[in-house]
């Protein structure tokens, strides 16, 4: 197992416990009955509860297992000079109770797996609407005007029943630019209300008001990933397609400091800003983000019109060891949605750590570190999903092959029954070398990379370093590739090209 500096925090000694308990049959099967359901939830949501020294009504098995893992806990957390009064705090949220219900219902279901099976995503990505005010250069979903297909208000409630139901513990609304649509608000609340730890991703134009802000924080908002993508206010709003773009996002960077929202900066890097990096994290800690999000480019949507400015392999490469090295040096947290960051990360702290890429965010920080080898990298279609305007689900919001609707299929059923979503799931059928790869349960690659440039999911991400024969093949071919790559866009099932 990898060795961690967080390994004497209450939360990660929690988890390893459970997942030493679930990994002898016996005591999964005694600890079976948590994924039964009661009421309107599971007994490990009423465990969970207990364990938080909140109030418990009815549902007596689930007062003798909080009796048991309570004293568990404590022996085990008393080893490691630990206490439980963290644990206690932390359980309170909510948000942070749901994540550890999946977990254990994974651990019930599955047993102890790596990467580890969850019952439902611990993560939505929802594409709220295709309304959006900018024209970025990159925009994966083409977003401008709203389709005529989009889902209702009522029927956007149903879905984020259908998330509660499943138990999802995280749900980020995106787009399109989801501020600026009427309903955006009314879902907030919906979400929060039932628990869900709610994130946003936006281009910082409405929240440059600080009443806009102050709003969403009363509303329910927890977490906003502010797009800025250079230290230099033409060149972000060149790239991003309005003027006073950069002005406005860097208002709502403070904004959201100063009301009290987790705050991520999220940079996309192509060649067009690779070399300002440096400058980019400074920004980051001059206006006092928690986090800078450095988004791996992903040639789809109009971004395949750009597809001249991805990273080599080499490229990115250095890029990801200059993150790693910099989060050590910065106030700010210094991450990368590239899989390959987990590897990095692994190798330059000579197997001391491994951070946990892109889902080192919303809510579940500390339940995602002490699962970072169990997650398993790039996370599309195994611990988190996406959902289009007009309620098509994908593997990832990068990865355009629907697997289903959710004005024809629940949620649920689509998650559990889809092809694309079971093949995702299983390391062993990786294709090329990120098959053979020593680092597939922590990295995988980036499964909307491969499809993007190889038309496969399963098949070689182009972008790592160990794949630089497949880019050099690609590059060989590159016109015939844009070709292809474009074609790619739309969104179709995956079975109808296989």
């Amino acid at each position: 197992m990898l060795r961690r500096s967080n390994a004497r925090d209450p939360i990660v000694v929690l988890l390893a416990i459970l997942r030493l308990a679930f990994s002898f049959p016996l005591t999964r099967r005694v600890l079976s009955y948590l994924d039964y359901k009661v009421d309107s939830g599971y007994v490990v949501d009423y465990v969970l509860q207990g364990l938080a020294n909140e109030k418990v009504i009815g549902c007596r098995i689930a007062h003798f297992y909080t009796f048991f893992l309570k004293n568990l806990i404590k022996v085990f957390i008393a080893l490691t000079n630990s206490d439980y009064s963290i644990v206690e705090k932390a359980l309170k949220d909510p948000a942070v109770r749901r994540g550890i219900a999946l977990i254990i219902r994974g651990l019930v279901r599955y047993g102890v797996t790596v990467p580890q099976k969850l019952p439902a995503p611990f993560l939505v990505v929802w594409n709220f609407t295709n309304m959006c005010n900018f024209r970025c250069a990159h925009c994966y979903q083409q977003a401008q005007l709203p389709l005529p297909t989009e889902l209702s208000l009522e029927e956007k409630l149903d879905v984020i029943q259908q998330l509660d139901e499943a138990g999802v513990a995280a749900i980020a609304l995106s787009g399109g630019e989801p501020t600026i649509h009427p309903h955006f608000f009314t879902v907030v609340r919906e979400a929060a209300k039932r628990g869900m730890y709610v994130a946003v991703a936006t281009n910082g134009w409405m929240m440059a008001d600080e009443n806009f802000v102050k709003k969403m924080k009363e509303a329910g908002v927890r977490y906003v990933e502010i797009s800025i993508d250079s230290p230099d206010p033409k060149k972000h709003d060149r790239f991003r397609g309005v003027p006073g773009a950069w002005e406005r996002a860097v208002k709502a960077v403070r904004n959201a400091v100063k009301y009290g929202l987790h705050t991520a900066i999220a940079t996309t890097i192509t060649r067009y800003n690779v070399d300002e990096i440096e400058d980019m994290i400074e920004l980051a800690d001059e206006l006092g983000a928690h986090k800078i999000i450095f988004f791996n480019f992903i040639p789809v949507g109009r971004g395949t019109n750009i597809i001249d400015l991805d990273l080599d392999p080499i490229e990115r490469e250095k890029v990801l060891h200059k993150l790693f090295r910099e989060n050590r040096r910065h106030k700010v947290t210094v991450l990368s949605t590239a899989p390959q960051y987990s590897r990095v990360s692994l190798q330059e702290s000579s197997g001391r750590n491994v951070i946990p890429t892109h889902f080192y965010n919303p809510g579940v920080d500390t339940i995602i570190a002490a699962l970072a080898e169990y997650i398993g990298g790039c996370g599309a279609g195994r611990i988190y999903a996406a959902i289009e305007p007009d309620g098509t689900v994908t593997p990832c919001v990068f990865m355009p092959i629907s697997v289903g609707n959710i004005r024809k299929e629940r949620f649920m059923d689509i998650w559990e029954k889809s092809r694309v979503f079971n093949m995702l799931r299983n390391r062993e059928l990786l294709r090329g070398t990120c098959g053979r790869c020593l680092y597939r349960y922590i990295c995988g690659g980036c499964r909307a990379r491969a499809y993007a440039y190889t038309g496969d999911p399963l098949g070689p991400d182009p972008g790592c370093i160990y794949n630089l024969k497949v880019w050099r093949m690609l590059i060989s071919e590159w016109e015939h590739v844009k070709e292809k790559v474009q074609k790619l866009t739309s969104l179709k099932p995956f079975a109808a090209r296989s």
